[in-house]
This record gives structure tokens, C-alpha cells and sequence, in this order.
């Protein structure tokens, strides 16, 4: 059963893997199983896939210092890392000062294979999952996690430092199941890091695996923005957790504030519920989060979501933009893995763009409205 932690923890140590989610029935009783396998004779991958362990331990180093131990190590011994890392020093970027915000164009070759990535149900099943365990490239490692991830070195980074943090098993990217993880991630981090959720509908490149990706803090245009007083609007108070939406930045924006984790979770999940009544729909809606740990105060910065990619990205020949919005895209960093795109993006078509994806305004009125009145 995937909620047996216990099971699970006994399982991987002596050798399984699983490899995907499946509902079990028996009578009026679903209950989501793993399925999985184990190599007879042979070592388990995961022992061989761990640089070092973190399990939270007061005598351990800190985690951004292991992971920063790790991408050193793993430049050294992987190559494509190697040559990831190294194409950042090409990448161009430039600013685009559009109607009360700003955003920085990245024009990055290296994630055109992400930009591009066919995300489609029929093929997300049919090809080899990048992130479980027997399938990631033979140099790579990275750290055991609490038992239950692998983080690891991005090999086409949009930062210097940028990890993916990818369970062990095979089972789909989902954040209500897993929104303690994404705290405890934000408190091991730190106040120096963010952690970034995609949806699976909505810019996460491995639908079917759940991930997270960690890097270091104030990178994005959006974490100075929402610093300013006058962008928030308060629309609701619940237990001690603030719920704005920020003004003028041409995408919906909300945040959610507050110095106890489990209460800011409660509040996410019944937005997250209010949403699902809205759609009138049973799976998770579309969205990205980033995640922001300080002081005594825990912040999710919330981009509800209607689309995954533009128009423009279907059309055929010169018409085509290349621009796949996630989580970073969001937070306003505009990646253009195509140099034409780079250099003849302007201010009305980066508002296009966010204008397109981003859920409309009443739409999200409409779900909080409904968290109010639940």
C-alpha cells in the first residue's frame, strides 16, 4: 500500500523497486497499491546510485552543503553534467519591462529537449521514465533523502545550482499527498533555497514520477515582487495563514503566509479542493508552487493554471514560439531554448503568453470564495 511507509522502507533495503501506481479493489474499498520488482543476484541499484545519505540528523552536514558537495563531484565524474554546467556560461539573458513587471528572457539551448518534451499521456507511458532508478544515466548519483528521494544534479540546469529531488518509486507527480514533503524540504534547505513543484499538466517534463526541484533563492523576478506591499490584496484568514493575490503581474498570483507549516497546508489543500469544485473535476487542477522558508514564516507563492503551453507553440515554421511555461517560466524567468524567440519576444507577446496560461481572475475570486464559504 503506498501509504505503508514501513513496507516500503523494508521493500527498497532488500532490493525492490517500484515502478508504478495502481488501484486495488476489494468490495467498496480502493486502496492505491505500488507494484514492483526486484533483480535477483545482481546489487541493488540504489546502493549504487547514492553518493551519501541525509536523513535529517543533527550531527550530519547541512543539506545545501551536500548537495553542493554533490554537483561538485558528480561535474567530475558525469559528463553530460560536465557539459550542462558548462553551457550556462553561453546562456544570454535580457530584460522585458512589461505592464508593471518585468522579465528576464533566457535564451538556454540546453533545454530545448525539456521545452520540447512530449508530455502526452500515450507517450508518457510508452517511453523510459529519466527519473526511476534503473534508467538514470551510469554516472549520475545523488542523495538518499529520508529514504524516500534521490536528489540529484540537474544535467540541463537553468541555474548553477538546480537539483531535481525524485522519489523512489514510480508514482505520479501529485502535491496534496506530498505537501509535507515539499515543508520539510523548504525547512532542511533553508532560508537561501526555494523548492519548485510543476503539476503534471502544467510543466513538469516526467508526469509520472514525482519530483521536486531545489535551488538556490532570489533568482526569480518574482521574489522581489511579491515583496512589494502595495501588489497584495488580502482576501482571506484562516487559522493564522494569510491568503493574498498579488496585483499587476499579468498572471494570477497567490500566496499563501504563515509561521505554522501544517496550518498553511490545510489552507492549500482546501484551495486546492475549492479549485476541483470550480472545474468540477477529481484530479489535481493545473498549477506550480514555489516554496520559501524563513524565519519563522513559510510561504507558498501559487500560479493557478488554465493551459500548459501557448498557441504559439503548435504553430508550424517561423510562427512557432518555443516557450513551455513551468514553474520557473512563472516565477519570471522566460526560457527560449530558440535564439529567434529570444531576440523578437517583446512585452505584449510575454503578456500573451502569461495572459493565455494563467487562470482567469474570476476564476480564481471564484475558488476562494468557495474556500471562504465551505
Amino acid at each position: 500500500m503506498v501509504k505503508n511507509r514501513q513496507a516500503l522502507v523494508f521493500y527498497r533495503k532488500v532490493g525492490f523497486q517500484f515502478v508504478r501506481e495502481e488501484p486495488f479493489t476489494m468490495g467498496k474499498t480502493t486502496i492505491s497499491h505500488l507494484i514492483g520488482y526486484k533483480k535477483l543476484g545482481r546489487s541493488t541499484f540504489l546502493s549504487q546510485k547514492t553518493y551519501t545519505t541525509f536523513d535529517g540528523g543533527e550531527s550530519l552536514e547541512s543539506l545545501p552543503k551536500l548537495c553542493l558537495e554533490l554537483l561538485s563531484e558528480q561535474k567530475k565524474a558525469w559528463l553530460d553534467l560536465r557539459e550542462g554546467c558548462e553551457s550556462l556560461k553561453d546562456v544570454r539573458e535580457r530584460e522585458v519591462s512589461c505592464g508593471g513587471f518585468s522579465v528576464r528572457l533566457q535564451h538556454n539551448p540546453g533545454r530545448i529537449k525539456s521545452s520540447m518534451a512530449d508530455v502526452g499521456e500515450k507517450n508518457v507511458k510508452e517511453k523510459r521514465c529519466f527519473l526511476c532508478l534503473d534508467h538514470l544515466p551510469e554516472g549520475q548519483k545523488g542523495i538518499l533523502y529520508r529514504s524516500e528521494y534521490l536528489i540529484l544534479s540537474n544535467p540541463m540546469p537553468v541555474f548553477s545550482s538546480h537539483f531535481t529531488v525524485s522519489h523512489l518509486d514510480h508514482r505520479l507527480q501529485a502535491i496534496a499527498e506530498h505537501i509535507n514533503t515539499l515543508f520539510q524540504l523548504m525547512a532542511d534547505f533553508g532560508s537561501g533555497w526555494t523548492i519548485l513543484y510543476n503539476g503534471p499538466k502544467c510543466g513538469a517534463s516526467a508526469p509520472d514520477h514525482l519530483h521536486f526541484q531545489a535551488a538556490p533563492s532570489g533568482q526569480m523576478p518574482i521574489e522581489k515582487e511579491i515583496r512589494e506591499e502595495k501588489r497584495l490584496t488580502l482576501m482571506t484568514q484562516d487559522d493564522g495563514v494569510l491568503l493574498y493575490r498579488v496585483r499587476d503581474l499579468g498572471r494570477e498570483v497567490i500566496i499563501l503566509e504563515g509561521d505554522d507549516p501544517m496550518a498553511v497546508g490545510d489552507v492549500f489543500k482546501g484551495f486546492l479542493n475549492a479549485l476541483k469544485r470550480v472545474f468540477l473535476i477529481d484530479e489535481e487542477p493545473m498549477m506550480n508552487i514555489a516554496g520559501f522558508h524563513e524565519t519563522r514564516k513559510w510561504r507558498l507563492v501559487i500560479f493557478p493554471r488554465r493551459k500548459h503551453r501557448p498557441d504559439a507553440f503548435f504553430r508550424e515554421g517561423d510562427a512557432r514560439v518555443v516557450v513551455s511555461p513551468g514553474v520557473i517560466d512563472m516565477g519570471g524567468v522566460l526560457i527560449t531554448p530558440v535564439e529567434k524567440d529570444f531576440q523578437r519576444l517583446d512585452a505584449a507577446a510575454v503578456e500573451g503568453i502569461y495572459g493565455e496560461v494563467s487562470l482567469e481572475g474570476k476564476t480564481v475570486e471564484g475558488a476562494i470564495e468557495a474556500m471562504v464559504y465551505r
